[in-house]
């Protein structure tokens, strides 16, 4: 067993900091990390050597590889933590190596409320959306708290719902006893075995789901989400934006990625129709996580654009200086 003091060596300080919520390091000599948001350069001087056992550990839990065919790699650590490394010649000289911590416990929504992430109103508005079995989209920027978010709704769904999530590295945790979590394959050395996003949406329509969560909505599978969600399954999903506005174009154009056959005509209308309320979160200056906007889908289409309604906003002015939570998503 890969015990957590054998694979954080000597940033295990760091790991075991709950004030925390993210570790990087460009160099040996450049170790930096987010302590409630806010960017801190360590004093931690590593040796070159150390960075390739590092990742041997590392990644010797997760079944992933990293080398020259394949120079990225996403992987879940032990503790739930994301770890992401990219390895020379991409990078200069040395490996780039990322650790996005989560909590240990899920975030409840009453939580967010007591930090001031989200008012009240919004926080009950949100939870009549899970209630109502509605389509939730959670847009925001890297680090912005969108899978923080995501896992709160989800901890707030009905016990006795089967929640089904797919995901590219497993990020979301439910304390919840009927729940599946899938997370992609890449493919091996000889280019098989490979299993994407788009597989995973399909597969989890056959396991009865209540609920279908895909983590992160990035490429073609934007268009197999939206066919589910018109099947009547309800679901949730993040996506990166800048505002709900553009989230809804953004899962608009996403699905034409999937053929030529795919056309705006057969996606607005459908996007439309499938989700009802897309949620903004945005990491601030201050490294306050914060939901800014909630805008509910009304359905309409006027000159092909999809028509939004303002719930709630919220301006920065009127932010607390408490972080949403000690890990970003």
């Amino acid at each position: 067993m890969l015990t957590k003091e054998i694979w954080s060596g000597r940033l295990r300080e760091f790991i075991d900091d709950a004030s925390v919520d993210e570790i990087w390091i460009n160099d040996p000599d450049h170790v930096f990390i987010s302590r409630n948001g806010i960017t801190e350069l360590t004093e931690l001087v590593l040796e070159a050597a150390e960075l390739i056992t590092m990742i041997d550990l590392l990644l010797r839990h997760s079944g992933r590889r990293v080398d020259r065919s394949q120079p990225f790699v996403d992987a879940t650590l032990p503790d739930g933590s994301r770890l992401h490394v990219v390895i020379p010649d991409i990078t200069s000289k040395y490996p780039a190596i990322n650790i996005r911590k989560y909590p240990a416990h899920p975030i409840q929504l009453e939580q967010l409320v007591s930090t001031g992430s989200l008012n009240q109103a919004a926080a009950t508005y949100l939870k009549q959306l899970v209630d109502q079995g509605e389509n939730i989209l959670i847009a925001g920027g890297t680090g912005s708290g969108k899978t923080t978010l995501l896992n709160a709704l989800l901890e707030a769904i009905n016990p006795g719902d089967r929640v089904i999530v797919c995901e590219e590295v497993r990020e979301i945790n439910l304390t919840r006893a009927d729940w599946v979590s899938m997370q992609t394959r890449s493919a091996s050395v000889e280019g098989f075995g490979g299993v994407d996003l788009r597989t995973l949406v399909v597969e989890s329509l056959r396991m009865r789901p209540d609920r279908i969560v895909v983590g992160e909505v990035r490429q073609r599978e934007a268009l197999d989400l939206l066919i589910a969600l018109n099947c009547g399954t309800p679901g949730m999903g993040t996506i990166h934006a800048k505002n709900a506005r553009e989230a809804i174009t953004k899962i608009s154009t996403l699905p034409l990625l999937a053929g030529a056959n795919v056309s705006l005509d057969f996606v607005v209308p459908t996007v439309a129709a499938a989700i009802d309320a897309v949620v903004f979160v945005e990491k601030l200056a201050t490294g306050e996580r914060k939901v800014t906007e909630i805008a509910a889908v009304t359905g309409e289409v006027i000159a092909g654009e999809i028509q939004l309604e303002q719930k709630f906003t919220f301006p920065k002015s009127q932010n607390i200086d408490i972080p949403m939570y000690a890990g970003a998503a």
